[in-house]
Parts: C-alpha cells; structure tokens; sequence
C-alpha cells in the first residue's frame, strides 16, 4: 500500500491530477485510511499507470480514458484468459516500474549525500 506522495514519486502524476482522476475516471476510487488520507493498492498503481499512457502517450483527457478503460473492462469480461493474461503482464510491467523508480530515487539520494 502506498500514499499519495509516494504514488507522486513512483508515477510522476500530482496528487491534484490523481484527485481529479478519482472525480472523472469509473473505477478509480482508492480506499482511505482512518484519517481519510488516500491508501493506493498494487490494482489501482497499474490502473494509474494505465491512465497515464492513455492521457499523455494516447492524447486523451481522462474523461475519455476512463470510458476506454471501461470499453477495454467489458471485452475482458467476454474473455477470461484475456483477462488472466494482461493482469499478469500489467503486473509484471508494474512491479518493473517501480523497482527502477525505487532504484532512482536511491540513487538520487545517495548521489545528493555524496555532494554534501
């Protein structure tokens, strides 16, 4: 589980971006810990990493990201073994991500001791 800071530093996405992500995309809805601050899962850093490619590489707003990500949800639902086959690659591809974005910012901290 991660907060929202640490989805900012592993996806590069604004807290206000993911907030406004939450208002406009179905689906996307990160549970809340007692104090009300956002709690993000392993499923919702693969769903906001989905929502990045299609906002910044596919040029749709996030409106129309998330009607795609609904369209792409009913065709799983048609094919099971689809569906079991792109949640292990997303998976794959998202613990990938954020081993190289934990191992930059170790070296970005080591790099900023070493300078002091």
């Amino acid at each position: 589980m991660y907060n929202i800071k640490q989805v900012e530093k592993l996806t590069g996405i604004k807290p206000h971006v993911l907030r406004y992500w939450e208002e406009v995309v179905p689906c996307f809805s990160p549970q809340k810990d007692f104090a009300g601050r956002r709690i993000y899962s392993q499923k919702e850093l693969q769903l906001i990493f989905r929502i990045k490619f299609l906002t910044v590489h596919r040029k749709m707003t996030a409106e129309e990201a998330g009607r795609q990500i609904l369209r792409e949800a009913k065709i799983i639902q048609q094919k099971p073994e689809t569906f079991r086959d792109i949640s292990e690659t997303r998976k794959i591809l998202t613990d990938l991500l954020l081993k190289n974005a934990k191992q930059d910012n170790s070296e970005i901290k080591t790099k900023n001791e070493s300078e002091k």
